[in-house]
């Protein structure tokens, strides 16, 4: 069974490009899917690519990072077939919802030199 690479891209990208790209590399028409969704009014596409081992999932990277992706997900043992939109926005969710972010700068207040345990009361 193949592998899936999700990646996420700016509604400014062209996704006729990524489609050349991807097509020009070897994969077929029927090894990917990009899905755009004009109702949402968000500025963001999903793509995603069959890939069969690693050499594959390196050269779709390769195009996506070239067509200015924002995020790559790679899911294991998913056909092209289960790889509908709203199948990967639900694992693409999980794993976001699941994944620590950058907290803010924190900053750690260390001890002074005033008072310490020698301070008889």
């Amino acid at each position: 069974m193949s592998n899936i690479l999700a990646g996420l891209f700016e509604h400014s990208s062209d996704y006729k490009k990524l489609e050349d790209n991807l097509e020009n590399s070897g994969f077929q028409n029927s090894d990917y899917i990009i899905y755009i969704n004009n109702e949402n009014h968000g500025n963001q596409f999903l793509a995603s690519v069959a890939v069969k081992d690693s050499s594959q999932a390196e050269i779709a990277r390769s195009i996506f990072t070239q067509n200015e992706v924002l995020k790559t997900y790679l899911f294991e043992n998913m056909s092209i077939d289960q790889a509908s939109y709203d199948t990967l926005k639900k694992y693409i969710d999980a794993r976001n919802r699941a994944e620590i972010h950058n907290s803010p700068d924190i900053k750690i207040k260390t001890s002074s030199d005033g008072m310490n345990s020698e301070v008889k009361f």
